[in-house]
């Protein structure tokens, strides 16, 4: 494990004369990130750090060219990426900072969304999507920790992130064990790790985010990885309205289609959803 002081310590020397690193905002499987401030523009960023046990698997000149596709996507809902590179040891990308929070912030304090509002972020989403999808980028990792509230609008980040990891690591990233995805937002084609992850993928993974913003959790929960999973690859998932009778039937029914175990039974693309 690498010491957190210490590695702040050694990206902040490593970037010094691009980015003055102010702290740690928040760490997950794939990444640590940073407030910053990008000297060049005078601004504040967010820097996104790879685990070094990622970084080590990926090859930077693999990640980085692959994160490339990520840089020209130009979309209201979707967060761009500023830069990415390597420095010290770090394979690093940096995207603005959002004053505001994150869709899962406010599910943790809120449980469970209105109606009107869940439907608002889940089509913001699809949006997103839809263009992204469009331009050949699937997400992979949709989950409420990447959907950023900005104002009253929803900004979906670490577009093709998991793509570029995904792609970069290949092989060696499976027998590392290391997944690329959450699980308790993975469709069932992700979770028996197949390679040929389309669209619809996003879409199921966007049902499970809707699913949670209705219901207060994902269609399926569990005590370890392994145990959701394999839910998701076998368990049929509960009606949004057994557990909360005033989502409407058209809404049910849609967010049911996102949710079929078989691709082919789900919505062909996110303008569809």
């Amino acid at each position: 494990m690498t010491d957190p002081t210490d590695q702040f310590e050694r990206l902040a020397a490593a970037l010094a004369d691009r980015y003055a690193l102010e702290r740690e905002l928040g760490s997950g499987g794939m990444a640590t990130v940073y407030l910053a401030e990008d000297l060049k523009h005078d601004r504040k960023v967010a820097l996104k750090v790879l685990k070094p046990e990622l970084a080590a698997v990926l090859g930077a000149e693999r990640f980085v060219v692959e994160i490339k596709t990520t840089a020209s996507l130009q979309h209201p809902h979707i967060l761009p990426l500023f830069d990415s590179g390597q420095a010290g040891g770090f394979l690093y990308y940096v995207m603005p900072y959002i004053e505001g929070e994150t869709l899962r912030d406010k599910l943790d304090r809120e449980t469970q969304l209105g109606i009107d509002e869940a439907v608002r972020i889940t089509t913001e989403v699809a949006d997103a999507l839809a263009y992204a999808h469009k331009h050949g980028v699937v997400h992979r990792d949709i989950k409420p920790e990447n959907i950023l509230l900005e104002g009253h609008h929803a900004v979906v980040a670490d577009f093709g992130i998991a793509r570029a990891i995904s792609v970069a690591g290949g092989e060696r990233l499976t027998e590392t064990g290391l997944a690329v995805g959450t699980p308790a937002y993975m469709s069932p084609e992700q979770a028996v790790a197949s390679r040929n992850l389309d669209a619809r993928s996003d879409l199921y993974s966007l049902g499970c985010v809707f699913y949670e913003m209705l219901a207060g959790s994902p269609p399926h929960t569990g005590a370890s990885a392994q145990q959701i999973m394999t839910k998701i690859i076998a368990e049929p998932v509960a009606p949004v309205t057994t557990l909360r009778k005033s989502v409407p039937p058209n809404v049910a029914a849609a967010l049911a289609k996102a949710l079929e175990k078989v691709p082919a039974d789900r919505f062909q693309d996110a303008r569809a959803f």
